[in-house]
């Protein structure tokens, strides 16, 4: 039997708490009335459709207004407290009280410009809630930063960012809230990242790769579209797994997030529709905000993305673009079926949609085939073997992050535009890296099915750390790739996950993942690290979770068990 929701205890002097509805079994808020969606789920709308701004009415025929790009925000105001929570980063892991921690980091994000002049902050008692902190914290914060001239306060106006306390002019460009990179932007600490999934070291290959590296004699180290060594050598893998290609074919990058940055400076203009899975990966959701592109989501579920709505929604808005992740979907580790794979290209070809798939998860199959070639095998066929597909590639999943090598494979004369574009850019990617990946990719297979051999043994014991210290968690195993999907039997993910933070765990929202506005119960958790950090993270999420949710939590007995779907 699943645990029920039981009520927190208030405080003594505290306000009571508003009456709210207990969930259904399901986990779901009983309606219609007053109630809210399930919040791991995205709103109803018709099949197709676009989440509509205030105030739209749908037409007398039913039919609902085409999308016109994203609504421009009120001036001086910020998107919500969620948004603000992602910029303070990890505020709470500093020593001092948390009034003082909060206002010095708020002090920094005004002194550099990430809050603008003007800039509405969100009302004391609703960032409270963002940041699980009591509202006392907040308010103690605010007057901090306005004794000191740096807010504004008055009544039914709010708290505004003081005209005089900005030090740099507005910035020009959309900077990132997403706590994905904003982590590694941090000082190292004794905080554990779940949040950002990568091989903790670098495989003795490489080093020797670097060792035996032999510099080019009378080259520049020129090389906008990349060394021609290496871009035949990405051929030769795309092809050894049936997907023919040229060198002309491939474009080597600076790592895969410059392959998607490069595809959305060409491919989109502002106002342009981008197909893209819901949840996804953030840093793709990132690139498609800072091009003011319109999202047009489309829910993931069990076998990856929603093939049948992701054709109606291409029919109806024709996207400039469709980006998926179809082997160990980023953050659901879903695979998408061969049949639903090969329908989705035969319709993107047939619309004239570029579609985009990110195989930089697809060798990590836990399943591969033992006896079949650990060079070529990536546990199923790419999504380019069914038509025109641009695929984008690194090594950073496999080797290391910090070889900082990925590609575009595409159309030539695509590849041709985006080597004009990226030569704007770096006038070419590292050249000692690109040698380096040459030796790697010619002895690919040991490092390839030493990588997928911990990925699995790290996927196996966090599971069992979650089942034995967070049983109520649910969490459904997957087939390959790096990151578990978790839903939390109640609360949000982004309050929670500031409270794990001040633990000392960052983990990744699922709301950060989800344009759709879905996914709010979710973590994503990677399992890259070793055993014994696995096992801490679990420990310190655990006593982050009995302070957040001290009902539910007791309630659930250690040990062996399957609620919630985790099953050792």
């Amino acid at each position: 039997m699943e645990p029920i929701d039981t009520p927190l205890p208030v405080p003594a002097g505290s306000p009571p708490l508003p009456d709210v509805p207990l969930p259904l079994p399901d986990g779901s808020l009983p309606g219609p009335t007053g109630s809210l969606p399930d919040p791991d789920g995205p709103l109803p709308l018709p099949a197709g459709s676009l989440p509509l701004p205030a105030g739209s009415l749908p037409a007398p025929d039913g039919s609902l207004p085409a999308p016109t790009g994203p609504l421009p925000a009120p001036a001086g105001s910020l998107p919500g407290p969620d948004d603000l929570v992602a910029r303070l980063g990890r505020w709470s892991a500093g020593r001092g009280p948390l009034y003082l921690l909060l206002a010095a980091r708020l002090r920094r994000l005004i002194d550099e410009g990430a809050l603008p002049p003007g800039a509405l902050l969100p009302p004391d008692r609703r960032l409270a809630v963002a940041l699980s902190v009591g509202r006392t914290t907040v308010v103690a914060a605010y007057e901090t930063l306005r004794r000191e001239g740096a807010l504004v306060r008055r009544q039914g106006s709010g708290t505004r960012v003081a005209a005089a306390a900005l030090t740099l002019d507005t910035p020009r460009v959309k900077e990132t809230s997403n706590p994905l990179f904003l982590h590694l932007l941090e000082a190292p600490d004794d905080v554990i990242l779940l949040s950002c999934a990568a091989p903790e070291r670098p495989p003795a290959e490489l080093a020797e790769a670097y060792r035996s590296l032999v510099l080019p004699d009378g080259d520049l180290g020129y090389h906008p579209a990349g060394i021609g060594a290496l871009r035949a050598a990405v051929a030769a893998r795309y092809a050894a797994r049936g997907v023919p290609t040229g060198p002309e074919q491939i474009l080597v990058t600076t790592g895969a997030q410059q392959a998607l940055s490069l595809l959305v400076r060409l491919l989109l203009a502002p106002g342009d529709g981008v197909l893209v899975e819901a949840p996804t990966y953030p840093g793709a959701l990132d690139l498609f905000r800072e091009a003011a592109a319109v999202p047009l989501p489309v829910a993931v579920g069990p076998d990856g993305v929603d093939v049948p709505e992701a054709v109606r929604v291409m029919e109806r808005h024709r996207p400039a673009l469709a980006y998926v992740i179809s082997r160990f979907q980023n953050p659901t580790g879903t695979v998408l079926p061969p049949l639903a794979g090969r329908r989705l290209v035969e319709a993107a070809n047939a619309l004239g949609v570029p579609l985009v798939d990110d195989e930089v998860l697809a060798d990590l199959s836990f399943d591969a085939d033992a006896d079949a070639d650990a060079d070529t095998d990536a546990g199923g066929p790419s999504l380019s073997s069914y038509g025109e597909v641009i695929g984008v590639g690194s090594l950073s999943k496999v080797v290391w992050g910090g070889l900082r090598v990925g590609w575009v494979r595409g159309p030539a004369p695509l590849i041709a535009r985006l080597a004009r574009l990226k030569a704007l850019q770096d006038l070419g990617s590292d050249v000692p890296s690109q040698l380096a990946a040459v030796r790697l990719l010619d002895g690919y297979g040991p490092v390839l099915e030493a990588r997928r051999r911990a990925a699995r043994a790290g996927h196996d014991h966090l599971r069992a750390e979650l089942a034995r210290l967070l049983p109520s968690w649910s969490c459904a195993p997957t087939a390959g790739g790096q990151t578990l999907w978790v839903r939390l039997p109640h609360g949000d993910g982004v309050s929670f996950a500031q409270l794990a933070l001040r633990h000392g765990v960052a983990v990744l929202p699922g709301a950060t993942t989800d344009a759709l506005g879905g996914s709010l119960r979710r973590l994503r958790l990677h399992f890259l690290a070793s055993p014994e950090v696995l096992t801490e993270a679990v420990r310190r999420l655990a006593c982050a979770w009995e302070e957040y949710a001290p009902g539910p939590a007791r309630a659930a007995a250690p040990g062996r068990s399957s609620l919630r779907g985790i099953t050792v």
